[in-house]
């Protein structure tokens, strides 16, 4: 993988579903995962996105993406929060945001 951007999760429960939701949110893209033992590599090129509404499905209505926090011990790339997302871009990608092109979330 060129530019692998996505979080680093310590090992859980919730691990798992987090995988799932981020394979979810991200039909288009090559997730790759590397288990490490006491973490979990998650990564795809380029972009990465993580949705609350996604890991509610997975994790229970309740489950709130700030949470998320807890669990990742690092990441790859730029993380971009929102209320209801978590983006992890290459660092270049956001630059071409900022010149007029459109970044999704």
């Amino acid at each position: 993988m060129k530019n692998p951007v996505g979080p680093i999760l310590r090992m859980g429960d919730e691990v798992e579903q987090v995988i799932a939701a981020i394979e979810d949110d991200n039909p288009d893209t090559e997730i790759e995962v590397i288990d490490r033992g006491a973490y979990v590599r998650i990564q795809g090129e380029d972009r990465v996105v993580l949705t609350e509404e996604t890991l509610r499905r997975y994790l229970g209505h309740e489950f709130e993406i700030r949470s998320l926090e807890t669990m990742m011990s690092s990441f790859a790339g730029r993380a971009i929060t929102t209320s209801g997302a978590i983006v992890w871009e290459r660092i270049s990608t956001r630059k071409a945001a900022s010149a007029g092109e459109e970044v999704r979330a």
